[in-house]
């Protein structure tokens, strides 16, 4: 069968069965939108939690981000796996003991404020579409490869998609559908990452692939790297020939902890994931399902590395010095015999995401490092649909001829290639020239991951505009402190602001400050300066009151959200980043302002009632804890 043909039969397959799930699991009460009901299984629970977890961030930026910064893109495993090593030991049992489904409940309730749950409602909004924006791009990535369409409108389908099964199911839905999207996203990404690793190297196990022999030599370039060299010698040996910096060796040791430990506090401070604990019936249930959501994590994880390694190699040995025209017509072989089909750059150079400039001249494909356009890092600006006689296409910001400086720095070879890092995963199969079947898979894989992370993140908006906004502080009777709203009403307010949130999130997908994973960052380091002090001082001190907690997310908040807005949106020079520091790492400085001025201002101000300060002793016993409980 041929390639479209699958990636239409796979897509549909899964999507027939989320939309299935969706209907079968329709909502019923408000509860059951919010928490499923409080009743899910906790191997269930943790695939659920696992797919939710992995979202387009991880599935496909994150081996792409490795494959060309090296050690350096360490910092987003690292910290995407410790935090959630974090929230699952040191949050997630409390949080579920406390009773309340979303952080501004908790904030609300532990610091008896509604101006705390106010400014967490808005908190929440703001981190969610942020990283929202991430997945809504990651869909339209896919979409604008497989369905063959631009990226914008790529962003479109997904949009349509999502509305129909977060606004439909609710949380309900959206758990027993994420069970499924995570079976196909494991498989998506296990199967070519085997496939890979077998042709790459010597072994079979994934895993492992990245302390194997590699399996052919290829040309750098500069020089043959014979085969039998180990997998991260050919790629340290092969990239420095060509200007980069040396693949294990880490750049700014103190930018990659800071970017680590904002992940991580991050990670433990984000909304959607924390509403995953209390779909299970017990806090012990909820300890499991978190142990079971680490061992689904760990599988892929323990991966990425692996095929970033994987997919480097391969674009070096696939493009470098290849003849354009005859590639793109598949007419090419390698030289042990196998094809070098490049079918595959037509399409992904069609939807915008890799482009060639023949700066010398020679019909060639020569990569290196430097710009081979002019445009902002690097990308190129294409000149409508028109192409050159030899089919590629055209750009208005084609960069001239290379220097000396260039040339000296790429051991004689220009740049004549631009590659969007986020395509890395999804390209990877088709430049080995995988099976169609396995290409056609890690397309549904693709969009699993990124529509199971946008629709459990509208479901967090809407809920903190339904259930904390309207039911908690708009609407709320002053003498009874109760909700006025009955649950018709919360509900129909859920799937407006969902609708509403939707909207949002397709502009931000179409028009991103970042690629994927940066953007997905920039949310991690505005959920740990928001939320992580607030969290855990309101379960490990007694005496953090209201007034602590207001200064304190407000604090982080406003300093992180203005130092990203200035270095990465008006222009900041670098050379003025406070204490070197890049805006993805400094959510780390605007916890650590959180801490201090939580902490001081609660000292300053009178303590906490009796009644609150008892229950934060209660919390901390993690016996016998009580169900979800809805008010």
């Amino acid at each position: 069968m041929e390639l479209q043909s699958l990636i239409y039969l796979f897509v549909g397959i899964s999507f027939a069965i989320y939309i299935g799930i969706a209907l079968w699991a329709k909502a019923g009460s408000t509860k059951d939108f919010y928490v499923a009901g409080g009743g899910v299984h906790p191997v269930a629970n943790g695939m659920a939690t696992a797919a939710d977890w992995m979202s387009a961030a991880s599935f496909i930026s994150l081996a792409g981000i490795i494959s060309f910064k090296g050690s350096d893109g360490g910092a987003y495993l690292m910290g995407w796996t410790g935090g959630y090593v974090l929230l699952a030991m040191l949050l997630a049992p409390y949080l579920r003991k406390f009773g309340k489904f979303t952080v501004p409940d908790f904030v609300g309730d532990r610091y008896y404020s509604d101006t705390a749950r106010l400014v967490a409602v808005i908190s929440v909004i703001f981190v969610s579409f942020t990283y929202v924006a991430g997945q809504m791009r990651g869909v339209g990535i896919v979409f604008s490869r497989f369905l063959q369409v631009d990226v914008n409108t790529g962003v479109l389908i997904g949009m349509a998609i999502v509305f129909f099964y977060s606004v439909l199911g609710g949380m309900k839905g959206i758990t027993y559908t994420q069970v499924a999207q995570y079976v196909v996203m494991i498989f998506a990404y296990m199967i070519p990452a085997i496939f890979l690793s077998l042709q790459v190297t010597d072994t079979f196990l994934p895993q492992l692939g990245i302390f194997a022999q590699t399996t052919f030599a290829f040309d750098s370039g500069v020089q043959v790297i014979p085969e039998g060299t180990y997998l991260l010698h050919a790629l340290d040996t092969a990239v420095s020939d060509l200007g980069f910096n040396e693949y294990t060796q880490p750049g700014n040791l103190w930018n990659m902890f800071m970017l680590t430990t904002a992940l991580m506090l991050g990670t433990a401070g984000l909304p959607h994931v924390i509403v995953r604990f209390f779909t299970v019936p017990t806090v012990k249930d909820a300890r499991i399902s978190a142990g079971w959501a680490l061992i689904f994590i760990a599988l892929m994880y323990t991966t990425i590395s692996s095929v970033s390694s994987f997919s480097r190699v391969n674009l070096i040995k696939n493009l470098q010095n290849t003849e354009y025209k005859a590639f793109v017509a598949g007419e090419l072989k390698h030289a042990d015999g196998t094809p070098n089909d490049g079918n595959w750059f037509k399409t992904w150079e069609n939807g915008g995401l890799i482009a060639w400039n023949d700066r010398n001249g020679d019909g060639k494909i020569q990569y290196a490092t430097g710009k081979a356009f002019e445009g902002a890092k690097g990308k190129p600006a294409f000149d409508g649909e028109k192409r050159a006689e030899d089919g590629h296409r055209l750009t208005t910001n084609a960069a001239g001829p290379a220097s000396e400086a260039e040339l000296a720095k790429g051991n004689g070879i220009a740049n004549e290639l631009y590659v969007d890092r986020d395509i890395m995963v999804l390209a990877n199969p088709e430049i080995a020239n995988l099976p169609n079947w396995v290409i056609a898979f890690i397309a549904a894989g693709g969009l699993a991951a990124a529509l199971s992370t946008a629709a459990g993140l509208l479901l967090v908006i809407a809920s903190a505009i339904s259930h904390d906004l309207m039911g908690q502080v708009i609407f709320k009777d002053k003498e009874t402190g109760k909700s006025t709203l009955n649950e018709k009403t919360e509900l129909m307010w859920a799937r407006i602001s969902a609708v509403a949130a939707i909207c949002v999130a397709g502009y931000l997908g179409i028009n991103p400050p970042g690629f994927v994973a940066q953007v997905v960052a920039f949310a991690f380091g505005l959920a740990a300066a928001a939320f992580f002090p607030t969290i855990i001082l309101g379960v490990f001190d007694k005496r953090m009151n209201k007034e602590g907690a207001i200064a304190g997310i407000l604090t982080g908040l406003i300093f992180t959200f203005g130092y990203i807005i200035y270095f990465v949106f008006l222009g900041g020079d670098p050379k003025d980043y406070f204490l070197g520091i890049h805006p993805t790492g400094i959510g780390t400085i605007g916890t650590l302002l959180h801490l201090i001025v939580a902490v001081v201002v609660s000292r300053m101000t009178p303590e906490p009632p009796q009644e609150i300060q008892d229950l934060v002793e209660k919390i901390r016993i993690p016996s016998g804890a009580g169900e979800a409980v809805d008010h």
